[in-house]
């Protein structure tokens, strides 16, 4: 017993060495990291290997992984719910423009041409296909001219718009020659009427309106002018009028003047247009065109080509009489005036009015006054009733000339009128937004490129992610949500760009296939427990084309639940951690759709 006891010298020799084998291996794994990450040896195999599974063009194989899954769970061999496809004949199933939904709503100002989407139990909850034969869209500029007929096979308006040389049915493709109803000879001689009254090229003129908006020709070709027009038309008898319109590469949404106010905010455009687009001006005391002033800019320009627009001319061919017409266009010049619009153009069948910069011009001061809005917030608007109310003026700001109002410091910022955004805010949010774009591009090299041309942003802020990527080769649809704690679109249209407001609980107002790749920003942090994550990614599913790919960008306790979802989704995805390090929480998921079109014998609900 005494021989197996260790004295204490002993003792103090063992701790001794241990304590030099214990430095001794740190020192020897610090000095093999700092070799593997010098560059040389087996460390620089692995970065990269890494760079190349990152730095991919289109991400075909997206197999790399982070250091975060569910539970310590691989999600990749977790079983999920697989989504099945949705019978074939809801091809371009619209939830919110549904034709069969919208014929039980009264007529009466259109209320059934506007939105009624559906309750939660008859919400489809599967992939809506693509029809047969579906092909990606010609690159822009060809795209404006020429739509792959499989992608839209709709040949009714060949007919109906025959003379007025709308579109054309040739071969396996659509042709648009850029005609409309009112200039049949094409858009192009059409706005360099225009052009004659409305500075198109020194930059005053960014943001338009296209009220009943057809196949969107009259938008399309201001795009030479780099004018970004936001067009509407209902989804009514001209079945895809809307449609066309987005497959052409032209920014579009299914809308119309009706009970609502329309999902822009005040003071948005500098131009709003009507070519013969079938809204009653005169109607309801003027209250379309209180909205029409709602959303145009103080010095902005209103077009209006049609009835009852030289009405001597066109009385017999419209089946109206001349007293009718004569009546008509009286009652909208008077309302101009009350706008305190000034008509500075009538040539044949078009008018252009200018409303004034500021309202010490205007006359009728008293009767203005008693027409004054009530409400604080003239940007709140989403499902808000449309009212026959005049919308004060702005504060005088100047807004600076596109290009430069890009990046320029919008006024609403500069006068306090967006509370929680400041000048400061503004330029770390752009400075942001150029680094993760940067990331963007080197994760996935076709961004920037035509290969995708609309472009969506379902969580715009400020709208620096769309500014970053502008270019004359894609356009973002800006989207803000309606629950969103601050109201940043204004700002998004003082940039020059454009928007729109939406709540992502129910469905998008275009048709199934429409964008070619989708941003979202901390989105379903957004909703979280506000509504359903699954009828947000089936919404995604819904408007992205085929191949089209997704970014997502979030708390990775979030993604990880939409990496599990869209795993069912025929959507290959890839998790990647933030341009910081692994450890930072925000992550970034990239997916890209399959390729699929629908059949009658995978046809599901």
């Amino acid at each position: 017993m005494r021989g197996s006891r260790m004295n204490p010298g002993d003792r103090r020799t063992r701790s001794t060495m241990t304590i030099v084998i214990v430095m001794s291996l740190c020192c020897f794994f610090y000095i093999l990291g700092a070799w593997q990450k010098s560059g040389t040896g087996r460390g620089d195999s692995i970065a990269l290997r890494v760079t190349k599974e990152t730095d991919c063009t289109i991400l075909p194989n997206l197999h790399f992984e982070t250091h975060h899954s569910l539970g310590g769970v691989n999600p990749l061999v977790m079983t999920n719910k697989v989504f099945e496809p949705c019978h074939i004949r809801y091809i371009d199933y619209t939830p919110c423009q549904d034709q069969n939904r919208a014929m039980t709503f009264p007529r009466e100002n259109m209320n059934y041409r506007e939105r009624h989407c559906p309750a939660e139990n008859e919400k489809l909850r599967c992939l809506i296909p693509a029809p047969k034969g579906y092909v990606t869209p010609f690159p822009w500029p060809k795209s404006r001219d020429y739509v792959p007929y499989a992608n839209a096979p709709y040949k009714n308006m060949t007919v109906q718009k025959a003379v007025q040389n709308w579109i054309q049915f040739k071969g396996d493709v659509f042709k648009f020659p850029g005609g409309g109803t009112m200039f049949p000879n094409g858009a192009n001689a059409y706005i360099d009427e225009l052009a004659s009254v409305i500075p198109f090229t020194d930059g005053t003129i960014r943001t338009a309106l296209d009220t009943g908006c057809g196949v969107a020709s009259w938008g399309a070709y201001l795009m030479d002018r780099n004018v970004l027009t936001m067009s509407f038309a209902p989804r009514d008898s001209h079945e895809a009028q809307v449609q066309f319109a987005l497959e052409r590469g032209v920014p579009a949404v299914i809308g119309v003047l009706g009970t609502i106010k329309l999902p822009y905010p005040s003071g948005s455009f500098d131009m709003a247009h009507c070519s013969r687009c079938l809204i009653p001006w005169k109607s309801n005391d003027g209250i379309y065109m209180f909205e029409v002033d709602r959303v145009l800019r103080p010095g902005g320009y209103w077009i209006l080509s049609g009835p009852p627009i030289n009405w001597r001319t066109h009385h017999q061919a419209w089946k109206r009489s001349k007293e009718d017409l004569e009546a008509e266009q009286n009652i909208i010049e008077k309302i101009a005036e009350m706008l305190c619009w000034d008509k500075i153009h009538e040539k044949g069948d078009t008018v252009i009015w200018r409303k004034k910069a500021d309202s010490n011009g205007c006359p009728k001061k008293d009767n203005r006054a008693r027409k004054m809005c009530k409400i604080q917030d003239a940007d709140d608007v989403w499902y808000k009733k449309m009212e026959g109310c005049l919308t004060p003026f702005p504060e005088e700001a100047q807004l600076q000339k596109f290009p430069e109002r890009l990046f320029a410091t919008p006024p609403r910022i500069l006068q306090g009128r967006t509370p929680g955004v400041t000048e400061e805010i503004y330029e770390e949010d752009n400075k942001l937004w150029k680094k993760y774009i940067s990331t963007y591009k080197r994760i996935n090299k076709l961004i920037g490129s035509s290969r995708y041309r609309n472009i969506m942003d379902m969580n715009a802020g400020l709208g620096s992610f769309a500014a970053v990527l502008e270019s004359p080769i894609s356009w973002v649809m800006n989207v803000v949500p309606a629950i969103s704690e601050k109201n940043t679109l204004g700002i998004v249209y003082e940039r020059g760009l454009i928007g729109i407001y939406h709540d992502w609980c129910e469905a998008f107002s275009t048709y199934p296939r429409t964008y070619d790749l989708i941003h979202a920003n901390g989105l379903f942090s957004l909703y979280q427990n506000k509504c359903n994550i699954e009828d947000i990614l089936l919404e995604m599913d819904r408007i992205l084309r085929p191949e089209g790919a997704v970014i997502m960008r979030d708390n990775v306790e979030v993604l990880n639940k939409v990496r599990r979802t869209v795993m069912g989704m025929r959507w290959k995805s890839k998790l990647l951690d933030h341009e910081d390090g692994p450890h930072i929480p925000e992550k970034i998921l990239v997916s890209v759709k399959k390729y699929w079109v629908g059949n009658e014998e995978e046809s599901g609900s």
